[in-house]
């Protein structure tokens, strides 16, 4: 048991505190838990569905009190109201897809056509989702919500950076007794998730890849699945041919949404030779229009930095760019205003492959751009990563930028565009390299990756006898 003090983003100060559980209070938890899944998971699944629609109208009924807390947890305002949207939406998605993903109709086997083949589903009796700081409500139920649809029940522990939303969306989950008896959240550090990966019989992940790397090696101790969404270097490619302002648009956007603080974020950019320059030219002069939401957190469009340590992060890197030769074409400093952290969008010009920036995460406004002789030099430049979570290409046309996103090894390329990853939550995917390990969360599999199949045989016909396999080969073929 350990008390934690959290630091406000905008303010500095160390102004909200919470106790972690001791052993015996998880241990609880998680055995309580796991009395309510077994009528849960038993329950057919319009009963699971209505509960949770129960819970959608208890959680829009406090979306004032959830979205201040999330202010408060993030400094940023509007991206806490489209966080919380995007969880309903989530939720209703689910509601109305899932008999359809559930529905196994009974088929014969080709291998022994007298052999009905029928499929029962068991869930996880318990899954322990361990979720970060950025997205903190969205992601705390990203993977909470298909796994209770499949009939789980989940354990959910939010990062420490951000743990004030959590009261209030409990007390969404207690206002519906049943759901209650199925979903726990608790506030807790890294010794508590260990402890809760220790007692669950599947875990989900998101996080960096130093900590998914620890989690995959104690989820495979025990022999239990682990999905894990882990970092992202993720690669926008520009083509000279390319609408410049499009790009322009798309790579902003993609780069700076949330202050970048994202996964799947835009974080290096390869550009034809030939629009370097007027590319280059046009995203400075948008970045530097570009408006922190200080002192009102109502304005704006960039918010704080949420974990002081990502601001060291971010400071080594562009130290690490400008020692290489990288030139700053805006912003390239942190900034201290009202005891908050902050930094402006931050351009890198003459970016190469050997500066921190372009080859580890960075997780911030932070945006590498490296002029390339082609299309084809850009793709092999993109690939060169450890990291495969999403992908962009903008070119002279779809068909030329699908050529070349076929080429990359990522999760999901956005053509035309960048970083629809973070807006399209129905298309499945899988992370390539270091970026994740598991069954999509994504598309059917996000929800099917929750239950273990089970297949029934039904014999029709007559079993066959010992005779059949005589070693004579007298017997007839069957």
């Amino acid at each position: 048991m350990r008390e934690i003090c959290v630091r406000n983003p905008r303010s500095g100060a160390r102004d909200y505190r919470f106790r972690t559980p001791s052993e015996a209070e998880l241990h609880a938890l998680c055995a309580r838990l796991r009395a309510g899944q077994r009528g849960w998971g038993a329950a057919p699944l319009s009963q699971r569905l209505a509960t949770l629609r129960q819970w959608r109208a208890e959680l829009q009924a406090r979306r004032e009190s959830i979205v201040e807390a999330l202010c408060a947890d993030t400094g940023r305002r509007f991206i806490s109201q489209v966080e919380f949207d995007s969880v309903l939406a989530a939720a209703l998605r689910w509601e109305q897809a899932a008999p359809r993903i559930l529905a196994h109709a009974p088929r014969n086997s080709q291998s022994l056509p007298s052999v009905r083949i029928e499929t029962a589903l068991h869930p996880y009796p318990l899954v322990a989702s361990i979720t970060p700081w950025n997205l903190p409500l969205l992601l705390a139920l990203l993977d909470a919500l298909p796994a209770l649809v499949a009939g789980c029940a989940v354990m959910v522990k939010p990062s420490e950076v951000t743990p004030r939303f959590i009261e209030p969306l409990r007390q969404s989950i207690r206002a519906v007794p049943r759901l209650a008896e199925v979903l726990e959240v608790v506030a807790g550090d890294g010794e508590t998730g260990a402890a809760l990966i220790s007692r669950a019989d599947a875990v989900c992940f998101t996080g960096s890849l130093r900590t998914g790397r620890k989690i995959a090696a104690a989820a495979a101790g025990r022999l239990i699945p682990a999905f894990l969404e882990l970092g992202g270097k993720d690669p926008l490619i520009i083509g000279a041919r390319a609408d410049m302002q499009r790009a322009v648009n798309a790579a902003l956007r993609g780069a700076l949404l949330n202050s970048g603080q994202a996964c799947q974020a835009i974080e290096r950019i390869y550009i034809e030779e030939a629009a370097a320059d007027e590319f280059c030219e046009r995203l400075a002069a948008a970045a530097r229009a570009v408006t922190l939401s200080y002192p009102d957190p109502a304005q704006g469009q960039l918010g704080p930095l949420i974990w002081e340590g990502q601001a060291r992060i971010l400071e080594a890197h562009i130290a690490d760019a400008r020692a290489r030769g990288a030139a700053i074409l805006c912003g390239g400093e942190i900034e201290h205003l009202g005891g908050g952290l902050w930094l402006r969008p931050t351009l890198l010009a003459r970016a190469n492959h050997e500066m921190l920036a372009m080859r580890e995460e960075s997780f911030g406004p932070l945006l590498p751009i490296m002029a390339c002789r082609n299309l084809a030099h850009a793709a092999e430049l993109a690939a060169d990563s450890q990291y495969g979570l999403s992908a962009a290409v903008i070119a002279g046309s779809a068909d030329e930028a699908l050529a070349v996103a076929r080429l990359l090894p990522a999760g999901a390329v956005s053509i035309g565009d960048a970083a629809l990853t973070t807006m399209v939550h129905d298309a499945e995917k899988h992370a390539f390299g270091h970026s994740g390990l598991g069954a999509a969360r994504m598309g059917e599999a996000g929800l099917l990756r929750f239950l273990r199949r089970q297949a029934l045989l039904v014999q029709r016909g007559d079993p066959l006898p010992l005779a059949a396999f005589d070693e004579s080969g007298a017997a007839a073929a069957f």
